[in-house]
């Protein structure tokens, strides 16, 4: 038996911050979620919206795809899209079940992002905001951007300015093959990173496609870090540009 346990969780990584509170919830049961739902998709006028994310200490989770996030979004809010691995991220990156949440959805999307919030146990969705960002964007509502570049923009920095490059995919990603000089911040550990990040030297942010990059890009932004620049397509259009790279090393084997 001893043997079996060793053999199945060798290199078996910590669980999600989010797993034990699921435990928890599991054992001693949960809020049905016809009110969960009936909660969570009460529509938000911009007003509205605004003023329950500052009396109630809510996140704001744009779950919106990450090119709409870069051109605009409610400032401080945090990306992560529904198109992407959203339940783990949200997992791992809010923690907390608990916290309230305010969304900022697709039109007709607010319903599946309360529900796959709800499958992890994040019950604590307030609402959403009506019309969707547009709605806020058109009542004059501060808004913020994310600055971006394509990978032959990021190789002609590199070859004239030598700019900080942060590449923020897993461990295993970046030791497999990575942009020469490039330091790894892994999305996973974001917040223990942040230090890393120059305070007023502009520096690049990457992942593997875009859909981290911009996750990283949000929680930077929420923190105050507004110095950088994100890497549209990710490393795989990095390679393609011909971004000098280190040698490529098989997963399997690190």
């Amino acid at each position: 038996k001893e043997e079996f346990i060793d053999e199945v969780i060798d290199g078996l990584l910590p669980p999600p911050q989010y797993f034990p509170l699921n435990v928890k919830m599991n054992k001693e049961g949960y809020e049905d979620v016809k009110k969960v739902l009936e909660r969570g998709t009460r529509a938000l006028s911009p007003a509205a919206f605004e003023a329950a994310a500052n009396e109630t200490g809510a996140i704001v989770l744009d779950v919106r795809h990450q090119d709409d996030f870069a051109k605009g979004h409610v400032p401080r809010s945090i990306f992560i899209g529904l198109n992407g691995s959203f339940a783990p991220w949200v997992g791992a990156l809010i923690a907390d079940v608990e916290q309230p949440i305010l969304l900022v959805a697709p039109i007709g999307m607010e319903k599946e992002a309360v529900t796959r919030l709800s499958r992890v146990g994040f019950d604590g969705t307030l609402g959403y905001l009506d019309g969707g960002f547009d709605a806020w964007k058109n009542a004059s509502m501060e808004y913020d951007t994310v600055s971006q570049v394509n990978a032959d923009g990021l190789k002609k920095a590199i070859e004239t300015e030598k700019p900080p490059v942060f590449d923020v995919r897993k461990e295993s990603e970046f030791l497999s093959e990575h942009i020469i000089d490039a330091v790894n911040t892994p999305l996973d550990y974001i917040n223990d990173h942040l230090a890393k990040f120059p305070d007023n030297k502009l520096f690049y942010l990457h992942c593997a496609g875009g859909y981290r990059s911009m996750i990283a890009s949000s929680i930077l932004k929420s923190r105050g870090i507004h110095n950088f620049i994100d890497v549209k397509g990710g490393f795989a259009a990095i390679k393609e540009a011909g971004v000098p790279v280190t040698e490529f090393v098989c997963p399997t084997s690190l």
